[in-house]
C-alpha cells in the first residue's frame, strides 16, 4: 500500500476482520523512519492490539486499512487531553466450524461486549491511564432502564455504549475505538507469544485452559483464553487483572529490541492490530499515534474502579457488582484533570486525611511455609488462604526449623497493612516484622484455622475508597 504523496511504500496487506493478515514486501524507495517514530507507532499499537484490552498507530500502514464506524463522538477535545472508550467486542459471525472448535466458542451469531476500557491521554501526551470497566457493572442503560453495562452495545450498538459510560463515569468521550478481540490471537502470534504469571492455578474446562501457578508463556489461543476466562475466586475482577497483565506484556514484547529491529516482524505485528479495529472520528488514528510518540512502559498506568458491593444480586436475579458512585466519581475526575487517581487532591492533602480501609485480600500475594513436622499443613493452609481471597504462587514450602510453637506471619518494610490483614484471617497469628521480602506465613503447631470468606460474598467486597494504580512496568513478570 501507498502512504499519500509516496512511492513504493512498505507491504501490501490483505486478509480478513480477524487479523488473518498476509503480508506481501515489494520494493520500497522511502526514506527509513526513524527508530522514534517506530518506537511512537508501536506503543500505540500495542496498546490497542490488547482489546482484550488500548489505543494505535501506524507505522507502514495508511488509514484506509483501519474500518470506520459511527458512535456518536461529536466532542473533539478542546485540549491535547482525551478520553477514550475502548470496547472490545466478540463477533463470530464470519468463523467456521474448525474456527469455533479451535477457540472453544458456541455457535451464537452477532455481536457482545466483552471488554470496556476508558483511556485517558494526559494534556502533555506523556502518560496514559487505563480503567477497566467490569462487565457485570449494574447501571443505568439510557432509554433502557438498569441493566449490566455490556448490554448497552446489544441493545443499541456504539453510540448506546458510549453514552452510557459518559453518564455513568461524567467523562465526555472524545475518541471511540473498537476492536475484535478474536483477532487478539494473530496479534500475540506475531509477537512469538506473550509471558504471563498467575499467582493461583486456573482450571477453566470450557475453553480447555489449565494452568498451574507460575510463570507461563502462551500463543494467541491460550493468551486469548487467559485473558478471558472467569474460572478464578474474584471472576471478572480477576479478568481485569489478568487483561492488564496481557497489556503489560504485550507492550513489553513489541518494545523489545527483537521486534523493533525486524522490519517483517514489526509489520506483521502492526498490521494486524489494524486489522480488527473499527474507529470513530474517521482520522485514522494518525494523530493519536503522533501524540503517544514519548510514552514509554513506566508512563502506562492502570487503575480499577471503586467497588461498593461485588456480589450485587439484580431484580432479575443476576449476579452484578456495583460501583462506589462517589469514590468512581472523584477518581475519574482526577483522571479527566491529569492526575493520579492514587494520589490525595490537592483540597484533601490540605484538610486531616480519613483512615483508608484495610487492603483487599485479592490484592495481597504472599507465602506459606510449614514450621513444623505436621505433613501437608501448609498446603492444606494456602488452600483455605486462597479461598479467602489471597493469592499464594507456587508450591508451599519448609522453614529449616521444625519446632514452631506459633504461627507467625511474618512481613517486610512497607507491609504492614497487608500483613494485618493477613493475621486477621487467622486469628491468633503472631504478627513479625522482619528482613524479609514481602510477606510470609510460618505456620505452627498450633495449627490455627483461616477464617471462611462469607457465605455468598468475595472477601473484597467493601475495597477502600482511594484507588490504587499500577504501571506497565510493574505488570511485567519478574524472573
Amino acid at each position: 500500500m501507498r502512504d499519500p504523496g509516496e512511492e513504493d511504500g512498505g507491504v501490501l496487506v490483505g486478509g480478513d476482520a480477524y487479523g488473518g493478515v498476509k503480508l506481501t514486501p515489494v520494493r520500497t524507495r522511502r526514506p527509513r523512519r526513524s527508530a522514534k517514530a517506530r518506537r511512537r507507532n508501536v506503543v500505540l499499537a500495542g496498546l490497542l492490539s490488547t482489546g482484550v484490552l488500548v489505543t494505535t498507530g501506524v507505522v507502514w500502514a495508511t488509514p484506509r486499512q483501519i474500518g470506520t464506524v459511527d458512535a456518536g463522538v461529536t466532542a473533539p477535545s478542546s485540549s491535547g487531553a482525551e478520553n477514550i472508550l475502548m470496547v472490545g467486542v466478540d463477533k463470530r459471525d464470519d468463523l467456521t466450524r474448525q474456527q469455533q472448535n479451535r477457540l472453544k466458542l458456541g455457535r451464537e451469531s452477532g455481536q457482545r461486549t466483552d471488554t470496556m476500557m476508558v483511556i485517558h491521554l494526559s494534556e502533555d501526551h506523556k502518560k496514559v491511564t487505563v480503567v477497566s470497566l467490569p462487565r457485570d457493572t449494574w447501571t443505568t442503560v439510557p432509554g433502557k432502564g438498569d441493566h449490566k453495562i455490556n448490554s448497552a452495545y446489544q441493545f443499541g450498538g456504539p453510540k448506546l455504549a458510549k453514552q452510557t459510560v459518559e453518564a455513568v463515569t461524567g467523562l465526555q468521550i472524545n475518541r471511540y475505538i473498537e476492536v475484535n478481540i478474536l483477532g487478539f490471537i494473530d496479534v500475540v502470534d506475531s509477537l512469538g507469544g506473550v509471558t504471563v504469571c498467575t499467582p493461583v492455578p486456573i482450571d477453566d474446562t470450557k475453553i480447555a485452559l489449565n494452568l498451574p501457578a507460575g510463570t507461563h508463556q502462551l500463543d494467541g489461543v491460550r493468551a486469548l483464553g487467559y485473558a478471558r476466562t472467569r474460572a478464578t475466586a474474584r471472576s471478572d475482577l480477576d479478568r481485569i487483572d489478568r487483561q492488564q497483565q496481557v497489556i503489560s506484556a504485550l507492550l513489553n514484547r513489541a518494545l523489545s529490541a527483537d521486534t523493533l529491529a525486524n522490519p517483517a516482524k514489526l509489520a506483521s505485528f502492526v498490521n494486524s492490530t489494524l486489522s480488527t479495529v473499527r474507529v470513530d472520528p474517521d482520522d485514522g488514528l494518525l494523530g493519536l499515534a503522533t501524540q503517544m510518540r514519548d510514552v514509554s512502559l513506566d508512563d502506562v498506568k492502570f487503575a480499577e474502579v471503586p467497588l461498593s458491593d461485588v456480589d450485587f444480586k439484580t431484580p432479575t436475579g443476576e449476579s452484578a457488582v456495583l460501583w462506589d458512585k462517589q469514590a468512581a466519581r472523584d477518581m475519574f475526575a482526577a483522571i479527566d484533570a491529569d492526575r493520579d487517581p492514587a494520589e490525595p487532591t490537592p483540597s484533601a492533602a490540605a484538610t486531616p486525611s480519613v483512615k483508608p480501609s484495610a487492603v483487599p485480600p485479592g490484592e495481597i500475594t504472599l507465602k506459606v511455609k510449614n514450621g513444623t513436622l505436621i505433613t501437608g499443613l501448609a498446603a492444606r493452609a494456602k488452600t483455605a488462604l486462597v479461598a479467602y481471597g489471597f493469592k499464594v504462587p507456587g508450591d508451599p514450602g519448609n522453614t529449616t526449623k521444625k519446632d514452631y510453637k506459633k504461627t507467625v506471619v511474618r512481613h517486610g518494610e512497607g507491609q504492614e497493612a497487608a500483613a494485618k490483614v493477613v493475621a486477621a484471617a487467622i486469628p491468633g497469628a503472631e504478627l513479625r516484622k522482619t528482613d524479609t521480602a514481602g510477606i510470609e506465613v510460618i505456620l505452627g503447631s498450633d495449627q490455627l484455622k483461616v477464617k471462611q470468606p462469607k457465605a455468598n460474598a468475595t472477601p473484597t467486597a467493601k475495597p477502600g475508597v482511594t484507588p490504587t494504580t499500577k504501571t506497565a512496568m510493574q505488570n511485567i513478570c519478574k524472573k
